[in-house]
């Protein structure tokens, strides 16, 4: 790729990005102003994200393979997860790591698996638990495929993924004879039962077409090689696989519609957003238009990106979107999506207008003004101090070492940004007052209890750097319960199932998924916050069967384990 051409990219032209910078932020300072209320103890005030890395026993720093030659995958990877692998109740971690380049060979690394124990610390078990491998990879999904009881993980990588079964605490590579290898520049990944059989199908996104000998050259200065942006590179089609129900997997991607060579896909997320009683899929594409995949009923899906108003920025412009997310957070009884989006570009907060079409309202909100510099990946929605409104946590960093030389606004290492939800669309930035004081080259992102005090805590990984784990304090001050769904009819993990909450705080309602953010896996047990209310009135879960449950009067403050049918099969009370 020649310097004049790379100049033109929409990322790195300087003057272009200046005037859609003046254009934004004209359009934000003309925006209603968001009442810019102190934080309170709910918001921030004493809730902190601790640091707890060290002393919980973690010690990973992820190898992006490089050697001085800049090629793009170096700048992407890598996820993480949450996965309770051998079923103890308490949310175990999994790091992804690169590998170094063939021919270039000067270390050895490995996904990492540590285990939860119970008191705040983990060990590492990788070895023990058969994941001691090494792969280019990138992404994770974590689902029980088989509906043995024992979730299974889909790792995404560099011209290579990896299914592993998990035969009771132990991992056992069984891609090839389950037939779900993607040799593309896998990204996310997410485990969906798209036709309510009761088996889960499998959702791959594909980057570019990129191998070491296609590698493209690019430049910021005219001399020195810079990192290429996907353009100059081709698109790949996503991939879906569906479940036979004996361990194999069918290809269906051109069969099921989903086939198309021009996405430059890095996210996915599963969301009903027409509340049909189907799973539909969200796609984000950096620098081409992102893609809605509405679920027609029969096996096959229809591309409506363009039509739902989430293909591209509110003036028309295919941004570079990274990680997605999906919730109704404003309990309007649809839900909407988040992206995360390139720097100059903010954040897009599509809400669901509840007609099959989306309003990205972020450029009129404190959410696109926090956001406008940033380069944001791994993304969620999470009810940090577990006042019954879902808030946001966005994980940031830059792809170009020397970007702050080309546009001194911008910055390789990011804060993260964390918005409290105000209600009625509104938002405020909290992060900075809840901890989140040093900046990282963030990637993945993901959260789940893991002390079960019901608040949930964060994990997050940097590009060639170290994994951290935070630690929620003073999250767990409000009333919470969660809820871990139990197919039978239904896939084991519920995964599809839709959990509505009544209590003294309202009614909220989630989605048991897999995939979303970037790269990552949260945990599949849902938190609903409650405030001050002491119990859930009603909890009522519709599963993908078609079954429908309702449970009352749940006391607030444990974890519940509920059966399709209704049954609870365990109630865990929070260490509080």
């Amino acid at each position: 790729m020649t310097f004049h051409r790379f100049l033109l990219s929409h990322r790195m032209l300087a003057i272009t990005l200046m005037i859609c910078s003046g254009i934004l932020l004209a359009t934000l300072r003309n925006a209603p102003a968001t009442p810019a209320a102190s934080p309170t103890a709910s918001s921030a005030g004493d809730i902190h994200f601790v640091d707890i890395t060290r002393q919980a026993g973690i010690s990973f720093v992820h190898n992006t393979g490089a050697f001085g030659k800049r090629f793009l995958p170096e700048t992407m990877g890598a996820g993480c997860a949450f996965i309770d692998y051998d079923n103890d109740g308490n949310p175990d971690i999994l790091l992804i790591n690169g590998a170094d380049f063939p021919g270039h060979k000067s270390r050895r690394t490995t996904l990492k698996l540590y285990h939860n124990n119970g008191n705040g610390t983990f060990t590492d078990v990788t070895s023990k638990a058969g994941l001691d491998v090494e792969m280019y990879g990138m992404g994770v999904a974590v689902g029980d495929y088989d509906n043995d009881g024992w979730d299974d993980i889909y790792i995404t990588g560099l011209g290579e993924a990896r299914l592993f079964h998990n035969e009771h605490g132990h991992f056992k590579d069984v891609t090839a004879a389950a037939g779900v290898d993607n040799t593309g520049f896998g990204s996310s990944a997410a485990w969906v039962d798209y036709d309510r059989d009761g088996k889960l199908d499998l959702f791959v996104a594909n980057y570019v077409k990129w191998t070491e000998k296609d590698d493209q050259y690019c430049a910021l200065d005219g001399r020195h090689k810079s990192y290429c942006t996907p353009e100059a590179y081709k698109g790949d089609s996503c991939r879906l696989f569906h479940n036979l129900g004996n361990g194999r997997f069918e290809d269906v991607t051109q069969k099921a519609g989903i086939y198309d060579p021009t996405s430059k896909s890095m996210g996915v997320a599963a969301i009903d957003y027409d509340r049909d009683g189907w799973p539909d899929l969200a796609v984000t594409n950096d620098t081409e238009r992102n893609k809605l995949y509405h679920n027609n009923r029969n096996g096959t899906f229809t591309e409506q990106g363009v039509q739902a108003g989430i293909a591209f920025s509110e003036d028309g412009i295919a941004r570079g979107a990274m990680g997605i997310d999906a919730m109704d957070f404003d309990h309007s009884g649809f839900p909407s999506l988040a992206i995360g989006n390139f720097s100059n570009q903010m954040l897009g907060l599509y809400h669901n207008e509840g007609n099959r079409f989306f309003i990205d309202i972020a450029p009129s909100s404190s959410v696109g003004r926090a956001s406008l510099l940033s380069l944001s990946f791994g993304l969620f929605f999470f009810d940090y101090d577990l006042d019954g409104r879902e808030d946001i946590f966005v994980a940031d960093g830059h792809i170009e070492p020397d970007i702050n030389r080309i546009q001194p606004q911008v910055a390789y290492a990011e804060l993260p940004l964390v918005f409290h939800n105000e209600s009625n669309q509104k938002f405020q930035e909290t992060g900075k007052a809840l901890g989140f004081t040093h900046t990282f080259v963030a990637r993945g992102a993901a959260h789940a209890d893991i002390d079960n005090d019901g608040a949930p805590d964060i994990l997050l990984t940097n590009n060639g750097g170290p994994a951290y784990l935070f630690h929620n304090v003073g999250g767990s001050r409000n009333n919470a319960i969660r809820i871990r769904t139990v197919g039978t009819r239904s896939n084991k993990d519920g995964i599809g199932a839709e959990v509505h909450v009544n209590s003294a705080a309202g009614e909220n309602w989630q989605t048991v998924h897999s995939g979303s953010s970037y790269l990552s896996q949260s945990e599949l047990t849902l938190t609903f916050g409650l405030g001050q209310g002491t119990e859930a009135t009603s909890v009522e879960i519709t599963w993908p069967s078609g079954q429908h449950d309702t449970l009352r009067n749940l006391k607030a403050n444990s974890t519940y384990t509920i059966e399709e049918g209704g049954k609870v099969l365990a109630a865990r009370a929070f260490k509080r």
